[in-house]
């Protein structure tokens, strides 16, 4: 599969002529003459990379393409295309992984471009890499959150069991004082049966 660069120049020769390069080398190539339209196109397709000229309509208009291209989805490689070259710290500002100057040999602009390549599919790679170390560990602090929740949700039924408890004490207490009158009054019971029977005895002794 062939893979498909965005071009952004005003310079329509430069851009035509950079197309065709491009194309002979096996690339798929979309062109654009503005930062409006190179923009329009990010949004509309995915690209592999972006190269684009710094000074167009305006002399922000490359850093408004990088800034686009930043913010896409599909993360491509980018290559600043300008006559007036950037120090590094200004092209890592802007957001650009490389920076092509005008005019360039052919050869030499087409193994600049192979080695960014590179080095941004490695970059997107080890980026990958990362990504399911980090979801696993937000997966496993998930896992200890719920396991330190657990026993506080277990115990919640102790404390109505407790509830259902202390009524039953209360009625045990209640109890107590009725066993206690049972056995305070089953004596006097046996008493009084007991008096009509001496009073039999006694009766005979008489006659």
């Amino acid at each position: 599969m062939k893979r498909r660069i965005l071009l952004v120049d005003d310079e329509v020769a430069v851009l035509l002529t950079l197309k065709a390069v491009l194309e002979i080398s096996g690339f798929d190539v979309d062109t654009a003459t503005s930062a409006r339209e190179g923009k329009s196109r990010l949004r509309h397709r995915e690209y592999e990379m972006v190269i684009t000229d710094m000074r167009m309509e305006d002399e922000h208009a490359g850093a408004d393409v990088i800034a686009a291209a930043k913010e896409a989805p599909y993360n491509p490689a980018i290559a600043l295309l300008t006559a007036f070259p950037v120090d590094d710290e200004s092209l890592t500002t802007m957001g650009a992984d490389k920076m092509l100057v005008k005019p360039m040999h052919t050869r030499i602009l087409l193994q600049q471009l192979e080695a960014l390549f590179a080095r941004h599919t490695a970059a997107k790679e080890k980026a990958a890499a990362k990504t399911p170390v980090k979801s696993a560990a937000k997966k496993s602090a998930a896992v200890v959150k719920k396991s330190a929740t657990a026993p506080a949700k277990k115990t919640a039924p102790v404390k109505s069991v407790a509830k259902k408890i202390a009524p039953a004490k209360a009625v045990a207490k209640k109890a107590a004082p009725a066993k206690a009158a049972v056995k305070r009054s089953a004596p006097a019971k046996v008493a009084k049966k007991a008096a009509p029977a001496k009073a039999a005895k006694k009766a005979p002794a008489k006659k």
